[in-house]
């Protein structure tokens, strides 16, 4: 994979150490605008980066507290009728450009859905239309989206830059890979 650019925790700053190289007490900004401090020494070590870079994207604990007591019938109805659109989207592409079904649990098919359409269509934008690879070398790769077929897969890939599409589709595991005949 390609070494990122900029963090992707910018917004997080580890404070205090338990050892040489393992951060515990995060100093975190989060999308409120507040900032707080958060023990993660409970998570193992190589899930602290991880947990805090999820903890920036939320609202602090006092405000997520304030707004999920606020009119969440309006926020529901907005997440589906999103969420419904984005589907119809994916589903339109899929069908499209001839993606198989995802395979996985329901509520993860969707997501993963969603996920393999947006990151797809980036690499597209990213290596095609803006980049140097041309549509014979694309073809390559859209037949290499095509065997991954686990919905989490595609879930776990949604914050990679289009342009790692190609490594990711080649690194993917055979357990991610689609059992049917891919010549049908």
């Amino acid at each position: 994979m390609k070494p990122q650019t900029s963090s992707p925790t910018s917004n997080v700053t580890p404070i205090k150490r338990n050892s040489p190289g393992v951060p515990t007490l995060w100093t975190i900004e989060h999308t409120c605008g507040h900032t707080a401090q958060h023990d993660l020494s409970d998570r193992t070590v190589d899930r602290r980066t991880g947990f805090a870079r999820w903890l920036s994207g939320r609202e602090c604990t006092d405000c997520w507290k304030a707004t999920r007591d606020g009119n969440t019938a309006d926020k529901q109805a907005w997440l589906e009728t999103k969420r419904k659109e984005e589907r119809e989207a994916a589903d339109a592409w899929a069908l499209q450009y001839k993606m198989p079904p995802l395979e996985g649990p329901d509520k993860a098919i969707g997501w993963g859905v969603r996920c393999r359409h947006q990151l797809v269509t980036a690499a597209y934008t990213t290596l095609v239309a803006e980049g140097e690879m041309d549509e014979t070398e694309w073809s390559g790769v859209e037949e290499q989206a095509r065997g991954v077929t686990r919905a989490g897969w595609w879930i776990d890939q949604r914050d990679t830059d289009g342009q790692d599409l190609p490594e990711l589709l080649a690194a993917a595991a055979d357990a991610d890979r689609s059992t049917e005949n891919p010549f049908m």
